[in-house]
């Protein structure tokens, strides 16, 4: 629906300006009407490049989960946002400052659009839920018991903590693997301009001389003819492979097969254990810590881990909640989690501070994630410089061999 600045004058002969969404100008002039506005200005808001706020709303529409980037405006902003409603700016025009402030169009045209609905009426946690490309669930359920208990600006500086913490985790991890990456990538490039150019001109030569090849040689030259005449249907076979992949794992058999075969791989498989564990003790702390009862808190941190396997014994853990059991219980029961983890949610729920002991448990698991970060590097570094070693020498091995038994005849 489109959006429209106006100006408008109120009954007490005030003037007001804000933003109202309609179907067209002459239905946003009859909404304003029926709020005692008269209208002396409206347009309909339209970014720098001409595309409307409806038309990047749309373009928002079917993106279900935020990404890294998404995820880090939203930890600035919502840490604003905190400040603001600290100062006892009322919301309202706390959200207007944001939208002023905001870092892109599109994250502007988000908040236009929350505010607006919380003008209209809505709970400022139901707006937020009609934007899944920046705003996860975890997120709304933290508003909503902001808004019920009245503490809105604490919820969100523990939210805009929260999402900084889970950046600072999932960057500690994505740099450790930069450098291996690059090595790989480098790697492949070698390798490929060897068998793209070096080795078809050796070997043109080696044949052109009569005389029998060794056999390192003779796979050497029957590989290189294969990728130099079918490297299209090579590529279009590794991309079949990806989407199949791909839609493998789409699928709930096919993702919790895939989720169980890399918790048990070694080293990743506790790196991938040691994360989740974290994530789930930080964001279970974090709902806890805002006010949300504690069966909604394990169904939305079910959906932050990732991982089909944990998410499953979570589910788990909430029926088992449901039907009256405690926490600790069904944790040790899924054989999923860590036992020290059952052990310190019971000791926490037997003392009444769930809360302090999730927090220890997360920033343990925080060190275990950074300790396992650099065993898994300091594995795959020497690992990947012996796969790019033996591959380059025998490539080499296999041009110098036929040479070798030349320089012996001549």
């Amino acid at each position: 629906m489109p959006i429209f600045e106006y100006k408008a004058m109120s009954a007490d002969g005030g003037t007001k300006a804000g933003i109202v969404d309609a179907d067209s100008p002459k239905d946003a002039r009859a909404k304003l009407r029926r709020e005692n506005l008269l209208v002396t200005q409206i347009k309909e808001t339209r970014s720098s490049k001409g595309r409307s706020l409806s038309q990047r709303l749309r373009k928002l529409q079917g993106v279900n989960a935020p990404n890294k980037k998404r995820t880090e405006q939203v930890a600035a902003v919502t840490r604003q946002l905190a400040s603001l409603l600290a100062s006892g700016i009322p919301l309202a025009e706390a959200l207007r400052a944001v939208i002023e402030q905001s870092p892109d169009q599109e994250i502007e045209t988000v908040f236009r659009d929350i505010r607006e609905r919380v003008s209209q009426g809505m709970t400022f946690g139901d707006a937020l839920l009609q934007h899944p490309a920046y705003f996860t669930e975890l997120y709304a359920s933290m508003v909503k018991a902001g808004e019920a208990s009245g503490a809105l600006d604490a919820v969100l500086i523990k939210l805009a903590d929260y999402l900084q913490a889970q950046i600072r985790l999932r960057n500690r991890v994505g740099a450790a693997m930069i450098y291996p990456v690059i090595m790989v990538i480098v790697g492949v490039v070698v390798v490929a301009i060897l068998m793209a150019f070096v080795v078809p001109k050796v070997t043109q030569m080696l044949i052109r001389r009569g005389k029998e090849l060794p056999l390192p040689t003779e796979i050497l030259i029957t590989i290189s003819n294969f990728l130099q005449h079918y490297w299209m249907l090579v590529a279009i076979g590794l991309i079949a492979l990806l989407l199949l992949f791909n839609w493998i794992l789409r699928t709930d058999k096919g993702r919790l097969a895939w989720d169980s075969f890399m918790l048990k791989m070694p080293i990743f498989g506790d790196l991938m254990t040691k994360q989740s564990t974290s994530r789930f003790a930080t964001t279970f702390s974090t709902l806890l810590r805002s006010g949300v009862p504690a069966i909604q808190a394990i169904q939305v941190t079910k959906d932050t881990l990732n991982n089909k396997v944990l998410t499953n014994a979570l589910e788990k853990v909430h029926n088992h909640i449901l039907e009256g059991a405690d926490i600790a219980t069904p944790i040790r029961v899924s054989g999923v989690f860590p036992p020290v983890v059952s052990y310190m949610v019971a000791v926490g729920e037997q003392a009444g501070n769930l809360e302090d002991v999730l927090d220890q448990v997360s920033q343990t698991y925080d060190e275990e994630v950074e300790l396992a970060t650099q065993k898994l590097t300091s594995v795959f570094e020497p690992l990947i410089i012996v796969i790019l070693a033996v591959v380059v020498g025998s490539i080499i091995i296999a041009i110098i061999l036929p040479l070798l038994q030349l320089q012996k005849t001549d």
